[in-house]
């Protein structure tokens, strides 16, 4: 069996592993990799962006190596190569933990329990609930549930129809890196500028993706492709921006705006001004978006493996 097809079979196997089982509770992949992540810093940490780019290098290098490994003593084995695909797709995609998390958010603003849905909002991003208002929290989920659509399931899929399984895992080992020391926080501000750089490249292609995938399967394409091309180069993330745009304009929705992360206040452009104001409806809007979106990536990267496999032959 090609490669091709070990990952069309192991990845299609692994997002639907995610659909119905969702995140394992206990002993997940990625959070053992962050507590390894977390005991490098403990050694390493400097005040200092080379100490930081070795943490990086330890870290990242250390998942893909360790994939690398997996897959090299499975190759001979076509099940056996399907199914540890299948197994490191559902570890490092979180679609359905994301969807979960939204709309748990979203019942608890319908049922008007607004402190209920400012205690779960940090599940699912990094904003100070507490600054947040109904209309502040939907629009965070929004804006939330379209940047993951991208770090947890699209992008964990491009590297992975690029590489395999060494792709997937050090895709997440990226993402996962750059969430615990890519931000600006006076600790980190230098120590995790390698991380937040890595993942800017690592990102790149998959935010592109998700940007046009949402474009073309959202309610209002010109809409998106719109605010894509008028505001996604304002935001301050160069893989956010077009991801959050296209979101934006596909849903017909304004996004971005005043926010506080850990206490600073950040003031963001506005995407999709001509938009209206994010309701509490469009996070069902947003999370199906999503869901589209991750399935056609999955098609996307099956489709571009066999264009290679035809040319390389």
């Amino acid at each position: 069996m090609g490669a091709d097809r070990v990952f069309a079979y192991g990845a299609a196997a692994g997002l639907l592993g995610d659909l119905l089982l969702g995140d394992p509770r206990r002993g997940h992949p990625v959070a053992a990799f962050g507590r390894a992540a977390a005991a490098v810093e403990r050694v390493l940490w400097r005040d200092d962006r080379g100490r930081g780019a070795v943490h990086t290098a330890v870290c990242v290098g250390g998942a893909v190596a360790l994939g690398s490994l997996a897959a090299r003593a499975v190759r001979r084995s076509p099940a056996a190569s399907v199914a540890l695909t299948g197994v490191a797709t559902w570890a490092v995609v979180g679609g359905t933990s994301l969807a979960r998390e939204a709309r748990a958010i979203a019942q608890a603003l319908e049922a008007g329990d607004v402190e209920a849905a400012r205690e779960r909002l940090p599940h699912l991003c990094g904003r100070d609930p507490q600054a947040l208002d109904a209309d502040g929290i939907a629009r965070a989920v929004v804006e939330s549930v379209a940047e993951n659509t991208s770090d947890a399931v699209v992008g964990a899929l491009v590297w992975g129809a690029v590489a395999g399984v060494p792709g997937l895992v050090g895709f997440r080992a990226v993402n996962t890196l750059d969430a615990m020391v890519g931000h600006k926080s006076p600790r980190h501000r230098r120590y995790g500028w390698a991380s937040a750089r890595l993942d800017d490249v690592a990102g790149w292609p998959g935010a592109r993706l998700t940007a046009v995938l949402a474009a073309l399967t959202g309610p209002n394409p010109r809409g998106a492709v719109r605010a894509w091309r008028a505001d996604a180069g304002k935001h301050p993330s160069p893989n956010a921006g077009p991801v959050e745009a296209s979101f934006a304009g596909a849903l017909g929705v304004r996004l971005g705006g005043t926010l506080s992360y850990g206490g600073r206040v950040e003031h963001r452009p506005v995407l999709n001004g001509g938009g209206r104001p994010v309701a509490v409806t469009d996070i069902d809007r947003a999370v199906r978006l999503s869901r589209r979106v991750g399935w056609l990536a999955l098609a996307a990267g099956v489709a571009a493996r066999r264009v290679l496999k035809g040319r390389a032959t």
